[in-house]
C-alpha cells in the first residue's frame, strides 16, 4: 500500500487531508509538527510526504533539507500559503516535487498526489542521471561519479554540480551561482560559492571546475 505522510501544524487540516487520502485507499501518517514530521519521515520512509511551508520552531524548509539530506529520493509536495516567491523557488530548487497554494481543493491535491506517484514508477531511470563526459549526477540520490569513483553530495553541493552539468563549458559568476544554489542576491562579500566549489573539488579524483579569473567557474572537460 502506498504511504504519504501530511505534516502540516493545523489538525483540523491534517484531519481533512487525512479523511481524503484514506478514501483513495492510501495508507496515510500524519504530524502536526516539524520536528515530528522529520523524525516519521526518516523513520516511515514514506512514497510521498505533503509538507506544510510555515510551522512554528521547525518550519517546512527544515524539515525538508533534512529529510532530502539523508533520504534524497523523497518526493515532496509542499503545501504553502506564503505569497513570498523566493520560499516557492527556494523549495522547488531544494528538491520538492510539486506546490500547492492554499486553500487548495481536495481533489486538486489528490491529482497531483496520483501524478507524481505515478511520475516517479513510469520515468527511465536514465532521465534521472546527468552525464558530462566521465561525470554522472544521480538527481534522486545526489550521488556524484567521476572516472567510477563516488562521493555522495551535500544538499548545496548537489544544487551547486548540478547547475554546472546543466551549463558545461559555459562560464558561471559567482552572483549567477549564488542566486541559483543560495536564492541570495549579489553579494560581493560573501565566499560560499568559493567554499562550496573547494568541497566539491576535494570530493572528485580529477578537477573539472575550473576557476575564471575575477568572473566565476567554469565546468570543463579536457
Amino acid at each position: 500500500m502506498t504511504t504519504i505522510l501530511v505534516v502540516d501544524d493545523e489538525p483540523e487540516l491534517v484531519r481533512f487531508v487525512r479523511r481524503g487520502l484514506e478514501a483513495e485507499g492510501y495508507q496515510v501518517l500524519t504530524a502536526t509538527d516539524g520536528a515530528d514530521g522529520l523524525r516519521m519521515a526518516l523513520t516511515k520512509k514514506p512514497d510521498l510526504m505533503v509538507l506544510d511551508l510555515r510551522m512554528p520552531e521547525v518550519d517546512g524548509e527544515a524539515v525538508m533539507a533534512g529529510v532530502l539530506a539523508r533520504c534524497p529520493a523523497t518526493r515532496i509536495l509542499v503545501l504553502s500559503a506564503a505569497a513570498d516567491v523566493q520560499a516557492r523557488v527556494r523549495c522547488l530548487e531544494q528538491g520538492a516535487v510539486d506546490i500547492l497554494a492554499k486553500p487548495f481543493a481536495i481533489r486538486e491535491l489528490l491529482a497531483r498526489i496520483r501524478f507524481r506517484l505515478r511520475e516517479s514508477t513510469d520515468r527511465d531511470p536514465d532521465e534521472f542521471m546527468l552525464r558530462v563526459g566521465p561525470i554522472t549526477l544521480d538527481v534522486r540520490t545526489r550521488r556524484l561519479r567521476v572516472d567510477g569513483a563516488e562521493a555522495a553530495l551535500s544538499e548545496r553541493e548537489f544544487l551547486l554540480m548540478q547547475h554546472f552539468m546543466r551549463k558545461p563549458d559555459l562560464v558561471c559568476s559567482r552572483s549567477e551561482l549564488l542566486s541559483a544554489v543560495w536564492g541570495y542576491d549579489f553579494d560581493p562579500a560573501t565566499n560560499v560559492v568559493d567554499v562550496c566549489v573547494r568541497r566539491l573539488r576535494a570530493k572528485m579524483t580529477r578537477d573539472v571546475i575550473q576557476t575564471v579569473r575575477n568572473v566565476g567557474y567554469q565546468l570543463q572537460i579536457a
